[in-house]
């Protein structure tokens, strides 16, 4: 858990680690693999993937696909310097965006 932990820290000093948790255990099995840890910026289908599953499924974001696809976009450029976005930290910082880490927890 603590290596996830430190992940997000790179971005948020202060992040709430319960809700880094709450990430880990919503994503489970998936994160054994290292392909599937990864957000891939430059994959359509996976940002589709992070946009529907994540954001309007897990956060219940009602949205505009295109108000969703420019925070996931956001993201993707705030982690431009990560060759590889850790997926919990990708999922931390959208949350963040909209006010629902605290929910995570």
């Amino acid at each position: 858990m603590s290596e996830y932990v430190e992940k997000v820290k790179k971005y948020v000093p202060d992040c709430n680690e319960e809700a880094v948790a709450g990430i880990v255990k919503h994503l489970g099995i998936a994160l054994r693999s290292r392909d599937a840890s990864l957000v891939s910026c430059s994959s359509k289908e996976e940002l589709a993937r992070v946009r529907d599953s994540w954001c309007k499924k897990k956060l219940g974001l009602e949205h505009t696909d295109a108000d969703l696809d420019k925070m996931i976009g956001d993201v993707c450029e705030q982690m431009k310097a990560d060759q590889r976005k850790d997926r919990v930290t990708f999922y931390y910082l959208l949350a963040q965006k909209v006010d629902k880490v605290a929910a995570l927890a």
